[in-house]
């Protein structure tokens, strides 16, 4: 297969829908992923051996595995998840592997190579930083009983599940290094998709490091934004589909759009989402892509149709 050179920038559930969509584009894909879960069995490696979580990084992997009986077996074990409230309860087994391979190499982006070996994935997945992160957001009215207080809610889990509005987010360390590999890769695609996903905890990290927000600025590449098919969660309250371009252009004033993707159930007003789009340099473009039997899922038949309509739109020059 042939196509497009692809950064995919995200995290978690979004991030891999949009790999798996992805895979029936190109078979050039770099998944640059966040490193900031602080939950469940990627929580409890990363505060027993001090590693960078290695969730995220896992799906993203298992998501670009080879559409074969071998890759897809791999996929289920890597996915696989352990039970009972012993000390391998809640893990999943491709996190104990992956860490398993960190410990026996320097370079993590070398145990992540050797489990896509495993998986026959197309493309790669790097980290987005080279150090374990955190994210820490300003939160108006996390308290019910006080709407205007602002509060310090800190923890990718907690965040996301935080009620209230997220007023500001930053990382911990404020500055943290990019992987040199993840930088390269956006300097050197033809496309950057940012999302689908946790719009203030896997999305937006990325443009908190500096050398991403720099190399996405600076970047030949045309950028995507792909929008969610759930608008309000607990992180993203009162949000419009024109709120998170707002949002955007708020976080990365420096970074310009090129398309941005949305389902058309989150399009109340096309006429201000296309709008917003041109504030951003952006061409708005409208597909369904979410599940027939549940709408808040991606399709990935779908969601990749729609990105080869986006993708072969308009090409680098």
């Amino acid at each position: 297969m042939s196509g497009p050179v692809i950064a995919a920038l995200g995290g978690g559930h979004g991030l891999a829908a949009s790999l798996a969509a992805l895979r029936f584009v190109t078979d050039e894909i770099t998944a640059i992923v966040t490193v900031a879960d602080n939950g469940g069995s990627s929580g409890r490696l990363r505060g027993e051996f001090g590693v960078l979580p290695p969730g995220d990084l896992r799906m993203a992997l298992s998501a670009l595995c080879e559409e074969t009986e071998w890759g897809h077996t791999w996929r289920d074990v890597l996915q696989h998840r352990f039970e009972g409230t012993g000390p391998l309860g809640g893990h999943a087994l491709g996190n104990l592997l992956i860490v398993a391979l960190w410990e026996l190499h320097d370079d993590p982006v070398a145990g992540l190579e050797l489990v896509g070996r495993l998986l026959n994935a197309r493309g790669r997945v790097l980290p987005m930083a080279s150090v374990p992160l955190d994210i820490e957001a300003d939160v108006v009215g996390a308290d019910p009983d006080a709407p205007d207080t602002v509060s310090l809610v800190r923890g990718q889990a907690q965040v996301a599940t935080t009620r209230g509005r997220v007023r500001d987010l930053r990382l911990v360390p404020a500055r943290p290094p990019a992987y040199p590999e993840s930088v390269a890769a956006i300097r050197a695609a033809d496309w950057v998709v940012l999302g689908p996903g946790s719009w203030f905890t896997s999305v937006m990290p990325h443009l908190l490091v500096p050398e991403l927000a720099e190399a996405l600025a600076v970047t030949r590449a045309r950028r995507l934004l792909v929008l969610n098919l759930e608008m309000v969660t607990k992180e993203t309250a009162g949000f419009s589909a024109t709120h998170y371009l707002e949002s955007f252009a708020a976080y990365a004033p420096d970074i310009r759009l090129d398309a941005v993707l949305a389902d058309p159930t989150v399009v109340d007003d096309e006429a201000a989402l296309s709008q917003a789009a041109r504030v951003l340099g952006a061409e708005l473009h409208v597909h369904r892509v979410g599940m027939s039997t549940s709408p808040t899922q991606h399709d990935r038949l779908r969601l990749a149709a729609a990105l080869q309509d986006v993708l072969g739109s308009r090409r680098r020059p």
